[in-house]
């Protein structure tokens, strides 16, 4: 039988009562919740859900709109031209983005990491875009 000693079982309560434990019984495991522990690598359930959503780029309804009325198809390539634009220009401070790749457009709220519209070669031509603070020209 296993055995747990009174402080033990002193530190769990209040580590719990802190809200730094998660699990139940054997599985409890103590979460880091310090900015020294989060620089140290331990990071919260909220900083990991902010870092994934953080991760994926996304389509707004809008942009899902265009690229099924323009008959745009995004290709893996194609998103990995995107995808490399967008952290560029989030080195940069960008906010809003216009991402010109081959005979397509995009317009990406880079914060947000969400692409909000698409335009195919013929609609870009017909087009002055407002509203953004920079331009990448990915290849």
């Amino acid at each position: 039988m296993n055995t747990i000693d009174q402080s033990d079982i002193q530190s769990r309560i209040l580590a719990s009562r802190a809200g730094l434990v998660t699990g139940h019984g054997a599985d409890a495991k103590t979460v880091p919740r310090t900015q020294a522990d989060r620089a140290a690598g331990g990071k919260s359930f909220s900083d990991l859900l902010k870092l994934k959503a953080k991760e994926e780029l996304k389509f707004s309804a809008h942009a899902s709109s265009r690229l099924k009325s323009r008959g745009i198809e995004v290709t893996p390539e194609t998103m990995g031209k995107i995808e490399k634009a967008v952290e560029g220009a989030e080195g940069k401070g960008a906010r809003d983005t216009l991402v010109m790749v081959k005979d397509m457009a995009f317009i990406v709220n880079i914060p947000n990491r969400t692409i909000i519209t698409a335009m195919d070669g013929e609609s870009v031509k017909d087009n002055i875009f407002t509203n953004i603070d920079s331009t990448v020209i990915a290849s």
